[in-house]
């Protein structure tokens, strides 16, 4: 008897997977704050085989995202149970080079569903969950911003009962681009220690991956702030600004169907 599901529980059916099958489909609305802090402290956050990018490359540069997520799987079951499709997150991505290659890279994500919490294990990203929320643009009514120079939004992150982000967003107008920071595929680790918890890892592979069939809306630019608040368990005041780069609105969709192993465990 085989056993399925992506990853578990596993059964015969499989019907009980945290996870449906690949491809796994998303459609959302992404406001971003791009600024710059110290390097250092983006080194610090970096495996000692990943390197920051180099001295004309904005080596300090971050991209901070909020995402309004819908996703299902293939057959889009999850559509008609919108519980298992919608979610939130809010991820910081930085710039790295590995053997070489320039990528981009999440060091810290926070999510506010277990499905997509599990699912960022499988690819790498460090999930954590949090409490996201952020403005929706609309188009009827007034309780909320249109698309247009002078709309407002609000971004904010809270984990564990502390709040650990404020943010907004000012629109300027339609802009070129959401930004440099996270434009390019992603790099992460996979990691997980062995049962005997004695230092070394059973699972410690370098893994690349980007969305395929993407689809991307108008971008909106504009001004931002962005606030990072001490927690007793987070890092992510490490990487407080030091300068503002800009804000911006963008809707996106993309597929994933699998990623590729650079480096698998030693």
């Amino acid at each position: 008897m085989a056993f399925h599901g992506i990853p578990f529980p596993r059964s015969e059916s499989g019907v009980a997977s945290m996870l449906p099958p690949t491809p796994w489909h998303y459609s959302g609305d992404l406001l971003t704050v791009e600024y710059r802090t110290d390097p250092k402290n983006i080194r610090a956050l970096l495996p000692p085989d990943v390197d920051l990018v180099n001295d004309d490359e904005d080596p300090g540069a971050v991209a901070f995202i909020w995402a309004d997520w819908q996703s299902c799987g293939g057959d889009g079951a999850e559509l008609l149970d919108p519980v298992r499709s919608q979610y939130k997150e809010a991820f910081v991505v930085v710039r790295c080079r590995y053997q070489g290659q320039l990528y981009s890279r999440c060091v810290f994500i926070w999510v506010d569903k277990d499905f997509a919490l599990v699912r960022g294990y499988l690819q790498g990203y460090p999930k954590k969950l949090g409490s996201i929320h952020q403005t929706r643009p609309i188009t009827v009514g007034s309780a909320g911003p249109r698309l247009e120079a002078g709309a407002r939004f609000g971004m904010t992150l809270a984990a564990a009962d502390r709040r650990l982000a404020n943010a907004t967003v000012t629109l300027d107008g339609p802009a070129s681009s959401n930004g440099f920071v996270n434009g390019h595929a992603m790099l992460h680790h996979r990691w997980f220690p062995r049962i005997e918890l004695d230092g070394v890892d059973s699972l410690d592979e370098v893994v690349t991956m980007s969305g395929v069939n993407v689809e991307l809306g108008p971008v909106w630019g504009g001004a931002a702030t962005l606030d990072l608040f001490d927690a007793p368990t987070e890092e992510l005041a490490l990487l407080a600004p030091q300068e503002i780069i800009g804000g911006y609105f963008r809707s996106v969709g993309t597929t994933f169907v699998g990623g590729t192993t650079l480096r698998s465990s030693r």
